[in-house]
Protein backbone atom coordinates (compact mmCIF):
# COMPACT_ATOMS: atom_id res chain seq x y z
CA UNK A 1 0.00 0.00 0.00
CA UNK A 2 2.78 2.08 0.87
CA UNK A 3 4.57 1.29 -2.42
CA UNK A 4 1.68 2.66 -4.64
CA UNK A 5 1.06 5.75 -3.01
CA UNK A 6 4.28 6.56 -3.32
CA UNK A 7 4.34 5.68 -6.85
CA UNK A 8 1.46 7.59 -7.31
CA UNK A 9 2.84 10.68 -5.59
CA UNK A 10 5.79 10.34 -7.72
CA UNK A 11 3.70 10.31 -10.80
CA UNK A 12 1.57 13.56 -9.80
CA UNK A 13 4.62 15.79 -8.88
CA UNK A 14 6.32 14.69 -12.58
CA UNK A 15 2.67 15.92 -14.26
CA UNK A 16 2.44 18.67 -11.72
CA UNK A 17 6.17 19.46 -12.85
CA UNK A 18 5.86 19.32 -16.44
CA UNK A 19 6.16 22.50 -18.89
CA UNK A 20 2.19 20.86 -19.72
CA UNK A 21 -0.88 22.92 -20.22
CA UNK A 22 -3.97 21.74 -18.24
CA UNK A 23 -6.93 22.98 -17.95
CA UNK A 24 -7.56 25.53 -14.46
CA UNK A 25 -9.92 22.42 -13.08
CA UNK A 26 -7.80 19.51 -13.81
CA UNK A 27 -4.82 21.19 -12.60
CA UNK A 28 -6.58 21.99 -9.35
CA UNK A 29 -7.72 18.54 -8.60
CA UNK A 30 -4.04 17.28 -9.27
CA UNK A 31 -3.22 19.37 -6.68
CA UNK A 32 -5.71 18.62 -4.22
CA UNK A 33 -4.83 14.62 -4.64
CA UNK A 34 -1.11 15.26 -4.63
CA UNK A 35 -1.73 17.36 -1.13
CA UNK A 36 -4.14 14.15 0.20
CA UNK A 37 -1.67 11.41 -1.02
CA UNK A 38 1.40 13.66 0.66
CA UNK A 39 -1.07 13.71 4.14
CA UNK A 40 -1.93 9.92 3.91
CA UNK A 41 2.01 9.35 3.13
CA UNK A 42 2.64 11.41 6.23
CA UNK A 43 0.25 10.14 8.39
CA UNK A 44 1.53 6.00 7.26
CA UNK A 45 5.36 6.93 8.26
CA UNK A 46 4.31 8.44 11.94
CA UNK A 47 2.57 4.89 12.20
CA UNK A 48 5.75 3.27 11.68
CA UNK A 49 8.14 5.49 13.43
CA UNK A 50 6.12 5.38 16.53
CA UNK A 51 5.80 1.35 15.95
CA UNK A 52 10.01 1.22 16.26
CA UNK A 53 10.15 4.26 19.17
CA UNK A 54 7.58 2.17 21.87
CA UNK A 55 9.55 -0.61 23.90
CA UNK A 56 8.75 -4.27 23.26
CA UNK A 57 6.70 -5.69 25.85
CA UNK A 58 7.76 -6.62 29.22
CA UNK A 59 8.96 -10.45 29.33
CA UNK A 60 6.34 -12.32 31.00
CA UNK A 61 7.27 -14.98 32.85
CA UNK A 62 5.50 -18.72 32.68
CA UNK A 63 4.12 -20.42 35.32
CA UNK A 64 6.51 -23.53 34.58
CA UNK A 65 9.61 -20.97 34.42
CA UNK A 66 11.76 -20.48 37.44
CA UNK A 67 12.13 -16.54 39.07
CA UNK A 68 15.47 -15.46 39.24
CA UNK A 69 16.92 -14.89 42.50
CA UNK A 70 19.31 -12.14 43.75
CA UNK A 71 22.10 -13.18 46.62
CA UNK A 72 22.47 -10.27 48.76
CA UNK A 73 25.81 -9.41 49.49
CA UNK A 74 26.79 -8.03 53.10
Amino acid sequence: MKKIIQKISAALQVVLLAPIKLPGKALNIIKYIALGLGVVETVMDDKDKKGEEESPPPKQILPNQEKEVRDEME
